[in-house]
C-alpha cells in the first residue's frame, strides 16, 4: 500500500536520527507528490490518505524518550488508519452530537456515502465521507453528549482485512490524535452602521460591482448637424446591435414579436432574427421572467420586456431573489446576466395602477444594477452595456420619453458605443444650485435652469444615469462647487432616490452646504387618474424654480 510505503519511509529516516529539517524535507515530498497527482482524482485521494496517516499514525512512531528527550522510533501497534473527525458544518458551529449513526461497524463507505447525522443546537444535519475504505470502530456511540469540533469520531481503515485491529479501539486510545483545525470563535463582523467610504481597492473588494470611476463627464455641446435620434429607435437599434454581436443574446416578453412590442421597441427584430432569438410570451410575468433568468444561469442573455414595471410586481420574486441573489449564495459561481427592461413611472391618464416609479425599488437590492436613461444617447449606450454586464440590470425606461429626439455625437452610432454603468453625466455647467435628476425629470430640470439663468441663477444639472452604483463622485463635485442640492424625481418622496442622494451628500460633502438639501417629488398618494389631477402629482418646472429660488436665497 502507498501509504504504508510513505510510513516506512519516515519511519526509516526517524531510526537514523533525522534531524528536524528531514522531517520537512518528507513533508516537502508528500507535497511534492500532491503537485505532481493534481490532475488524477485517484491519486490525490491516496496521497490525502497518506497525509492524514502520517498525523495519526506517525506520533506513535515518533515517541518521546522520558529520559533523554529525543524522539525514538517505535513499533506501530496498529494498521494504517485515519480518524473521522467532528465536522464543522455551519462557520459558528464550535460542537454538536450523533444523533445516529447510517453506517456499521466493518461496513465499506465510499466518498459520499452518508456516516452519521450531526445535531447542533440549530439544526440536524447528515455527515458525508470523503473517502472511501472501511469503517473501522466507531468511537462515539450516537447520544452520547456534546463533541468538540474536530474531536475523532469514529476509525476509517483501507483493508476491510484491517478492521478486526480496532476491536477493542476506545476514544480513550485516540486522545492523543492532533484535532482537525476548529473554525474561528471570533463572533462575525457586524454590518456597519455607515457604508465603507473608502476607495474600492483600500476596501478589499471585487470591481465587479464596485463604484462608479472617480472622473467627471460633461455633456458636450451638440453641433449645428448633428444627426437626430428618438430614444426608441435608440433602444431598438441598441438590441439589433448585440443581437447581432452574440448569438446568445434573445427578447421575450409580451408582444415582443407580431406585435413588434407595445410601443415598437422591438420593431423589426423578430423579421430580423427569427423566432429563436424573439419570443412573444403569454400574460404571465412571473413565468417567462422565471424562465429567462433560468435560462441565463445556463449562460445565455436574455432581455426580458415588461409591457409597464407595475406588472414587474407579478416577477419581482424572481427579480430578487434569484436573479439578484444566486451569484452571492453560490460563492460567485452562477453568473445571471440578464436585463430587465420597460417603461417606469407615470405616463399620461393611465391611473395609479399603472404610473407608479420602482426605481428606489430596485435601487436598494445588492446584486442589482439599476439605470434610468434620459437622452437618446444614454439610452443606446447603457442598453448596450447592460447586456454586456456580467450582472443583471433593471433598466428603467419612460413611456413619454419613447417618442422624443435628441441630438446624438458621431461616435454615439458605432456598434462598440457604450456608456459605462455606475457614471452620472453633468448635462449643464452651473455655479450657484446643483440639481440631479435622472430619467424625464432631467429634461424637466433643464428647463427651469434656462429659466433661472435668465434671473441670473446659475444651475448645474446632473443626470444620474445610473441609480445603482450611484455615482457619489460626481455628486460631491458638484455640490462642492455650487454649495446647494435640490433632487428631482417623480416617485414617491418616503425612501425615495433623493433621499440617498441627501445621504450621500451629508456622508461626503456636508462641510460644503450653504443651505439645507431640497427634495421634489411625486406626491405622496396614488396617481389620479384625472389629467389635471396628475399633472399635480408630478414635478413640475414652476416646482423647481420656485424651490430653487428658495435655496438659493437661504443665508446661513
Amino acid at each position: 500500500m502507498a501509504s504504508r510505503a510513505i510510513a516506512r519511509r519516515a519511519a526509516a529516516l526517524f531510526r537514523q536520527g533525522a534531524s528536524t529539517k528531514v522531517a520537512s524535507r518528507t513533508a516537502g515530498s508528500t507535497r511534492a507528490l500532491a503537485t505532481q497527482a493534481r490532475t488524477n482524482k485517484s491519486l490525490i485521494s491516496e496521497l490525502t490518505k497518506q497525509h492524514r496517516y502520517l498525523r495519526t499514525a506517525a506520533p506513535a512512531l515518533l515517541a518521546r524518550d522520558p529520559v533523554s528527550g529525543k524522539r525514538a522510533y517505535a513499533a506501530a501497534a496498529l494498521p494504517t488508519h485515519e480518524y473521522l473527525p467532528m465536522p464543522s458544518l455551519s462557520p459558528t458551529m464550535t460542537e454538536g452530537s450523533v444523533a445516529g449513526w447510517k453506517k456499521k461497524v466493518g461496513e465499506k463507505i465510499s466518498a459520499g456515502d452518508i456516516l452519521c447525522d450531526i445535531q447542533t443546537d440549530k439544526a440536524t444535519m447528515e455527515m458525508e465521507s470523503m473517502e472511501d475504505g472501511y469503517l473501522a470502530q466507531i468511537l462515539v456511540p450516537a447520544g452520547d453528549g456534546m463533541i468538540t469540533v474536530g474531536d475523532p469520531l469514529a476509525v476509517i481503515v483501507e483493508s476491510e482485512a484491517d478492521v478486526a485491529a480496532f476491536a477493542n479501539f476506545t476514544l480513550a486510545d485516540a486522545a492523543g490524535a492532533p484535532k482537525e483545525d476548529a473554525p474561528p470563535t471570533e463572533a462575525t463582523r457586524v454590518i456597519k452602521e455607515r457604508p465603507d467610504l473608502r476607495p474600492t481597492a483600500a476596501q478589499g473588494v471585487p470591481l465587479r460591482t464596485s463604484r462608479a470611476p472617480t472622473h467627471i463627464e460633461v455633456a458636450e455641446p451638440a453641433g449645428p448637424n448633428a444627426e437626430m435620434m428618438s430614444v426608441r429607435d435608440a433602444i431598438n437599434g441598441a438590441m439589433a446591435d448585440e443581437m447581432e454581436k452574440d448569438e446568445r443574446v434573445y427578447v421575450m416578453g409580451e408582444e415582443v414579436g407580431e406585435y413588434q412590442g407595445a410601443y415598437k421597441i422591438t420593431r423589426g427584430l423578430l423579421q430580423r432574427f427569427g423566432p429563436t432569438r424573439v419570443y412573444d410570451t403569454p400574460i404571465t410575468e412571473a413565468g417567462f421572467t422565471g424562465i429567462g433568468i433560468g435560462s441565463a444561469f445556463a449562460g445565455l442573455k436574455p432581455i426580458v420586456e415588461f409591457m409597464t414595471f407595475n406588472f414587474a410586481m407579478q416577477a419581482i420574486d424572481h427579480i430578487v431573489n434569484s436573479a439578484a441573489k444566486t451569484l452571492y449564495m453560490s460563492a460567485g459561481q452562477i453568473s445571471c446576466s440578464i436585463v430587465f427592461r420597460g417603461p417606469n413611472g407615470a405616463a399620461s391618464g393611465v391611473g395609479a395602477q399603472h404610473s407608479q416609479c420602482f426605481a428606489a425599488w430596485y435601487m436598494q437590492v445588492p446584486g442589482l444594477k439599476v439605470v434610468a436613461p434620459w437622452s437618446a444617447e444614454d439610452a443606446r449606450g447603457l442598453m448596450k452595456s447592460a447586456i454586456r454586464d456580467p450582472d443583471p440590470v433593471v433598466y428603467l425606461e419612460n413611456e413619454l420619453l419613447y417618442g422624443e429626439e435628441f441630438p446624438i455625437s458621431a461616435k454615439c452610432k458605432d456598434p462598440n458605443f457604450l456608456v459605462p454603468i455606475g457614471k452620472a453625466k453633468i448635462e449643464r455647467l452651473g455655479e450657484d444650485l446643483t440639481i440631479v435628476s435622472f430619467s424625464k425629470c432631467v429634461g424637466v430640470s433643464l428647463k427651469a435652469a434656462e429659466i433661472l439663468a435668465a434671473e441670473g441663477i446659475s444651475v448645474e444639472v446632473v443626470n444620474l444615469r445610473t441609480l445603482r452604483p450611484m455615482d457619489r463622485a460626481t455628486i460631491k463635485y458638484s455640490v462642492e462647487k455650487t454649495n446647494r442640492l435640490i433632487t428631482v424625481e417623480e416617485g414617491w418622496p418616503n425612501c425615495g432616490v433623493g433621499s440617498e442622494i441627501c445621504a450621500v451628500v451629508m456622508e461626503d460633502a456636508f462641510d460644503h452646504l450653504d443651505a439645507p438639501v431640497e427634495r421634489i417629488a411625486g406626491a405622496d398618494i396614488p396617481m389620479p387618474y384625472a389629467i389635471n389631477l396628475e399633472r399635480q402629482a408630478l414635478p413640475t418646472v414652476d416646482d423647481i424654480v420656485r424651490v430653487a429660488k428658495r435655496v438659493v436665497a437661504h443665508k446661513i
